[in-house]
């Protein structure tokens, strides 16, 4: 066979192993999500390609099979094919010093290697790393014949790694479980490529904090919980509206522990409207005994499940010692999720001074400040809720004014304290200095 014969012979081995190393990237790396997509389209060739996906054993061994049928032929042809007429040309030179056939056979096997390692494996295979659905699409069909043709030498190999598989008790085939860090993934990757908008990726975000958040992240506290008691006067309750225009109240026999049910204003205020003042003096006309009372260690994804179950918007938690820690409603909850949507430019607990300086209330939820911060995670997170916690576990005592631990390259130090209680902390962004450990600092002031 002449030159021209051979080199026709290597293109169409080069050919041969572009379709099995962009059919192995391609029909490898198509994504589940895509091909899904084009299957409730009506397209059955994407269906053909999942079926590959949960299917590998055949389609790898077909590659590996392939890939190595073509390296062998071409190491068969290519090993000098270009070698006798490199030769010649040489001999128009006078070199004495190197053996003119080796030198030919080193550039013959450099050019066939090089142009097997270019066109044969690296270009085809970016190609589908690519544009992975469409090439798969493209090529599935030659495949699926392929290894029809292939089947009694695919049999043999693939069982030989199925037992492989079997004894080492390793699964042969992939397992595609979507994760809430994978779903993050493709959430952050639209919206850098502008498919997702700004407000759609803080709801997406939002969604799945809300199996992260506890309760007691969104609710009103017990110090702040406004309630009447059953010996309530009227004039008590009047002004207790007057001043915290609250949409419900918790009503409790003695004191906030002795939970009686809880009030509607839309109840109280047609009384007072009325004059009936009457309806005060006797609250337990009025109050709703069906009250929702729920643990605090449930997330807020698990209470709008109580609240769609119970069919109520109002809610009693308790600790594991039965004391009143907080009520929360199903506009707490809601606030929460749409939040940065609804108000992007409102943070209630967090303002921030200037550039790398922010003031924070103690009682901000642990979640809100590593957004702010933009750090990842702070230290045994789920053993505190808010950044008072956190500066009580670094501490490991309670926090008096002026006490400052840095973390993360953040300094953070209490600037209020009242009652023993963190009401408010300044955060300060440090230089970047390398340092190999977070430095915790204690400054008790007389």
């Amino acid at each position: 066979m002449g030159i021209v014969g051979n080199l026709i012979l290597i293109f169409i081995l080069i050919l041969t192993s572009s379709f099995f190393s962009m059919a192995e990237i391609s029909l490898a790396g198509a994504r589940k999500l895509k091909l899904q997509v084009m299957v409730d389209e009506g397209n059955k060739k994407a269906n053909k390609v999942m079926d590959l996906q949960n299917n590998p054993g055949n389609f790898f061994t077909t590659v590996q099979i392939g890939l190595n049928i073509v390296a062998i032929l071409a190491g068969a042809i290519g090993d000098g094919v270009l070698a006798p007429y490199i030769v010649k040309y040489l001999d128009k030179f006078s070199i004495t010093f190197f053996n003119k056939e080796t030198i030919a056979s080193l550039i013959s096997f450099a050019l066939v290697t090089g142009s097997f390692i270019e066109f044969a494996d690296l270009i085809p295979k970016r190609l589908a790393m690519v544009y992975p659905e469409k090439i798969a699409l493209i090529l599935v069909d030659p495949m699926i014949l392929t290894i029809k043709i292939l089947t009694p030498i695919v049999w043999i190999f693939n069982g030989i790694a199925n037992l492989v598989f079997k004894f080492f008790k390793t699964p042969s085939s992939r397992e595609d479980m979507i994760t809430h860090d994978d779903i993050f993934a493709m959430v952050d990757a639209g919206a850098e490529a502008g498919v997702v908008h700004s407000k759609e990726h803080h709801l997406i975000e939002n969604v799945f904090e809300l199996e992260q958040r506890w309760v007691s992240s969104a609710m009103t506290t017990r110090d702040e919980i406004i309630y009447f008691t059953l010996q309530e006067t009227e004039e008590s309750i009047k002004q207790k509206i007057a001043e915290y225009p609250h949409s419900k109240f918790l009503v409790c026999e003695n004191d906030i522990d002795s939970i009686y049910g809880y009030v509607d204003s839309k109840d109280i205020l047609p009384r007072i409207l009325k004059g009936e003042s009457s309806g005060l003096q006797n609250l337990k006309e009025i109050t709703i005994r069906n009250i929702l009372i729920i643990p605090n260690t449930l997330t807020l994804s698990e209470m709008l499940d109580r609240f769609n179950e119970a069919h109520e918007d109002f809610a009693v938690i308790l600790n594991e010692y039965a004391y009143v820690v907080g009520i929360i409603t199903l506009n707490d909850v809601v606030s929460t999720l749409m939040g940065d949507i609804v108000y992007p430019m409102q943070e209630e607990y967090i303002i921030k001074r200037g550039e790398g300086s922010w003031l924070i209330d103690g009682i901000t939820p642990i979640e809100d400040v590593k957004k702010v911060l933009e750090i990842e995670t702070f230290p045994e997170e789920d053993t505190y809720e808010t950044i008072a916690g956190f500066m009580m576990y670094m501490l490991k005592s309670i926090p008096q004014k002026g006490a400052n631990i840095q973390y993360k390259g953040f300094s953070f130090e209490v600037v209020d304290v009242d009652s023993f209680k963190i009401d408010q902390l300044l955060i300060l962004k440090l230089p970047e200095i390398k340092t190999s450990e977070e430095k915790v600092i204690k400054n008790d002031l007389k």
